[in-house]
């Protein structure tokens, strides 16, 4: 009983925020209905075990990572981290990978009640679960050795026979290769954050990645470098993935994000992690 009143107090809050004031009495008059109906929903269960579960790949720096000792850093975290906070249960990470995501989201009984870090929004993973609205932009791009930054000023420069390309297996990035790349030499690795390390030492030539991790192993590794980070190949965001039939956990995650870009919060956590906030 304390949890759902805690619910229902946490949905007249969010009313407030994404309405304003001037909304709040039709917003409002919806608010019974929605908290009745998540009274029987997801997050009901959530509330109930006390614990939302997130799964993530724990390979993606700075956005999803996974130490040694299994704690987990990261902007995905951080968010994540913030959506249980403000619906006031504890957190769990669950471990899933880019080649069995989509399994893992559907599979029954559930593994976890969500993902997160580094999924780009897509209209293929839409049409067969449920995305959050975006909280962070991106876009493919490269990373190189810093030596060889002047090479590469196009796709076209990377798509030659003796350039040799690394991806990992199962996701956006490997499918973006076979796509756009076929002349070059795609070489798939299995773990995604071994990749900048084997192209700093010539292993290969050049990782397909995206413009919220490339800035990262910039900084970290002065052998690398991003050289079309301000001009990405493609243009999207990365949210919160669950499966269909959580529309009431999909709303109560948006609403985080919304509330997150409204006081500020979010921006904070892009100046954190040195990423590009696009949500003015």
């Amino acid at each position: 009983m304390i949890r759902l009143e805690r619910l229902k107090t946490w949905f007249l809050i969010a009313v407030l925020v994404i309405c304003g004031p001037t909304s709040f009495a039709s917003c409002a008059s919806n608010e019974d209905n929605a908290t009745e109906q998540s009274n029987n929903g997801k997050v009901a269960e959530i509330l109930d075990r006390g614990t939302i579960l997130f799964g993530t790949t724990g390979d993606y720096r700075p956005l999803s990572f996974c130490q040694p000792d299994g704690t987990y850093w990261g902007f995905g975290i951080e968010v994540a981290k913030e959506i249980a906070k403000r619906l006031g249960v504890n957190i769990e990470f669950k471990k899933t990978s880019w080649p069995t995501l989509t399994a893992d989201v559907l599979t029954e009984p559930q593994l976890f009640d969500l993902a997160i870090g580094g999924i780009t929004i897509t209209d293929a993973r839409r049409e067969t679960m449920l995305m959050s609205e975006g909280y962070l932009a991106n876009g493919k791009t490269i990373l190189c050795r810093a030596s060889e930054a002047d090479r590469y000023k196009s796709l076209a420069d990377i798509d030659q026979p003796e350039v040799r390309v690394m991806v990992n297996p199962g996701g956006l990035n490997e499918k973006f290769a076979n796509e756009n790349l076929p002349h070059a030499n795609i070489i798939v690795h299995q773990k995604n954050e071994e990749i900048p390390a084997l192209i700093a030492e010539g292993t290969a030539d050049v990782m397909i990645t995206e413009i919220t991790e490339a800035p990262y192993y910039v900084q970290t590794d002065q052998r690398l470098a991003a050289p079309l980070l301000n001009a990405p190949f493609t243009h999207g965001e990365i949210g919160v993935l669950m499966q269909k039939g959580q529309e009431d956990l999909l709303q109560m995650v948006n609403n985080v994000i919304r509330q997150m870009k409204s006081d500020g919060s979010l921006r904070k956590l892009h100046e954190k992690y040195g990423l590009v906030y696009a949500y003015e």
